[in-house]
């Protein structure tokens, strides 16, 4: 194994840091250590503290719910017996009944590496109950999955916070979770009695089939790390019309919708000549969310050049492209998304109006990636002191 995750550290090196503790943990599907046993089974079999409750995030502890379903508030999982409390229900945060009987809260999610994600708005909900209500949190860490060195788009501007997006960072930010959790605990005033476990191994470039770790599924709509790539820039058609490939094997990966040609969208799309990508000519029939049971012309996008590719800003082409060739047929998403009622889903997931409207007046790639140069070196300023990994 090249990489030791947070908990593998903890649970091996460290867990004096937990003696005589009653503790919960946030966990998901993904919480594994490298010998595939779940973070909850690992923490209940050590003697020098106890794991009295579990926390699920969204799409729940066990993975279990697909995109924005009706969670449970509460529930007893069937493996550990043990109380869970849904962090995606009627509350986004943990109240202070749910804490009541833990000293220390334990983070172990893994994270896809994009503002557009809520376990990293989960793990900031979380620090700011453990600061309310005076317990200790840990922060194990796990890998950017689409690695820590690149830093791609737009930081969010304060009227577009939501679930997906709380604080101004980049689409891309180029951190893990335990980097991210230091960042927002120091710079936004949270005064978490926070720490972090870092990881061993763990470098900057390095994506997470070069860690050695298994990748099981952090949710159910990201099951490769071919998805984790892509992801960052094709979630963008959650805000549209078009399908982005949910109900189907490769979600995100998958875009396209029943009035698209797929020769003549993929063609469209490789004349951009957008770095480290190819759209191959794809055709699929969703099963579920958009366009169920609907044949849908489009592509499948195949990243060529890790080094080269740009998520974000291929996502942005990838809309612009359906919105220049079908302007009769193209259109964003009416509200909600996320539960907010108020914006576009497009300008909820861009974190600003800019980029919509850009696309909407026909703004190439090359001017749209200028617009966000400087938000990207103050972000790179902003994170460097915190940063764990060289």
């Amino acid at each position: 194994m090249k990489v030791r995750p947070g908990i593998e550290i903890l649970i091996h090196n460290r867990s004096g840091l937990l003696k005589g503790a009653r503790v919960g943990a946030v966990v998901h599907p993904a919480s594994v250590l490298p010998d595939l046993r779940h973070t909850a089974d690992a923490l209940r079999e050590k003697k020098e503290f106890r794991l009295v409750s579990l926390f699920g995030p969204q799409h729940g502890a066990r993975g279990e719910n697909q995109d924005n379903m009706v969670e449970s508030g509460f529930y007893r999982d069937r493996d550990t017996g043990l109380p869970v409390h849904s962090l995606y229900g009627d509350t986004r945060r943990p109240t202070e009944e749910m804490m009541e009987d833990i000293d220390v809260l334990i983070f172990d999610l893994q994270d896809a590496g994009t503002r557009v994600y809520t376990f990293i708005h989960t793990m900031a909900y979380c620090m700011e109950s453990c600061a309310a209500f005076r317990k200790k949190m840990i922060v194990l860490d796990r890998p950017n999955p689409i690695g820590g060195s690149r830093v791609e788009g737009n930081v969010l501007l304060e009227e577009y916070r939501s679930f997906v997006g709380l604080y101004p960072v980049p689409m891309r930010h180029g951190l893990t979770v335990g980097e991210m959790a230091l960042l927002i605990n120091k710079e936004f005033d949270i005064q978490c009695d926070l720490n972090v476990i870092a990881m061993q191994g763990w470098k900057r470039d390095f994506w997470f089939d070069q860690t050695g770790l298994p990748w099981i599924q952090p949710s159910p709509n990201l099951p490769t790390i071919d998805t984790a790539a892509v992801y960052p820039g094709m979630v963008l058609f959650e805000g549209t019309q078009c399908s982005e490939g949910r109900g189907t094997t490769r979600p995100f990966e998958f875009i396209g919708a029943p009035f698209i040609r797929s020769r003549h969208y993929a063609d469209y799309c490789n004349s951009l000549e957008l770095p480290g990508v190819y759209f191959r000519p794809a055709s699929f029939l969703p099963t579920f969310n958009k366009h169920a049971g609907e044949m849908c012309g489009g592509v499948q996008v195949h990243v060529t050049d890790r080094g080269r590719y740009e998520p974000y800003l291929t996502g942005i082409a990838a809309v612009s492209a359906v919105r220049s060739l079908y302007p009769g047929f193209f259109k964003w998403s009416d509200p909600p998304y996320e539960y907010e009622f108020n914006k576009k889903p497009i300008e909820i997931l861009c974190g600003c109006r800019e980029v919509p409207d850009m696309i909407e007046n026909g703004i190439s790639w090359n001017r749209i990636r200028q617009y966000w140069q400087e938000d990207v070196q103050a972000f790179k300023c902003l994170r460097k002191p915190f940063l764990l990994y060289e």
